[in-house]
This record gives C-alpha cells, sequence and structure tokens, in this order.
C-alpha cells in the first residue's frame, strides 16, 4: 500500500533537513503509540535508527536504515528502509522529500508498506495514514 501527505512549511527546504533530529521523530509520532527511541544515527546514507514499539503489551522492535539520500538546488530526500518490523509488516520503505518551493519548502512523505495479508493491508490503511496526517501540524508548528 501507498501513502503520500504533503505539508507546506515556511523555513528553507537546507533548514527543514538540517532539523530532522531525534527530537523531532520523537515530536512526529502520536502519544497514542508507545514506543522508546532506543538509536537513532540521523538521516544520511547508512544511517540506523531503532525503535522499540509497545503494542497491546507486546514489545516489537522496528530497526529501519537509511539507504538512499540525495541533496540538490530543487529537493532533499532520504529514504528508511526496515529490516526488522513489528508483527503486522512485511515491508516498510520510507521517502522523506524535502522541496524547495517559493516562500519555504514542501515536506513530502511518501510511505510504502505491506502487511502480511493483502486484506490487513487495507485494514491497516486508515491507521496508516492518520498516523502520518497527524505530522502535518507539527511540521507546521515546528517549520513556521
Amino acid at each position: 500500500m501507498d501513502i503520500k501527505i504533503s505539508t507546506k512549511v515556511n523555513k528553507d527546504y537546507e533548514y527543514v533537513y538540517e532539523n530532522f533530529t531525534r527530537e523531532l521523530l520523537e515530536k512526529l509520532t502520536p502519544p497514542i503509540i508507545p514506543f522508546e527511541l532506543l538509536k537513532f544515527e540521523g538521516s544520511k546514507m547508512g544511517d540506523d535508527i531503532h525503535i522499540l514499539l509497545n503494542i497491546l503489551g507486546i514489545e516489537q522492535l522496528w530497526i529501519t536504515h537509511i539507504v538512499e539520500e540525495s541533496h540538490d538546488l530543487e529537493e532533499i530526500y532520504f529514504v528508511d528502509q526496515s529490516s526488522k518490523l513489528p508483527f503486522f509488516l512485511s515491508f516498510w520503505r520510507h521517502k522523506h522529500r524535502i522541496l524547495n518551493v517559493k516562500n519555504g519548502s514542501k515536506i513530502i512523505d511518501e510511505i510504502s508498506y505491506k502487511t502480511p495479508f493483502i486484506l490487513l493491508d487495507y485494514l491497516c490503511y486508515p491507521i496508516m495514514y492518520v498516523q502520518f496526517y497527524y505530522r502535518k501540524h507539527i511540521y507546521k508548528r515546528e517549520f513556521k
């Protein structure tokens, strides 16, 4: 399944990229999802992020790696792809795009995910969508 959510912010695209930090990631996670950020190396190629989720009392380790990045005059992006996922996911790829636009930037989250069952892909879609839509107001607040 694919999700794409775009948010216009008033800060320069390089400023936005430089502030994709551990603190921002912690703010971007909805409060209804119990998690602990165990490791955050950054948003550059080869960096790792380890998250411990607590889903219905069951701890799940989520490990993702920055597998791609690019920086030019129009756009900065980085891609995280997971090697260890919570039980309800079988594939995860998240492209974080920051476009250089007039009077600021546009942050685009492009998420591709799969679950073990196609029906579960569709059942998870509204939850995944809301989780990333939640980020819009945080991006606007953080990058005003």
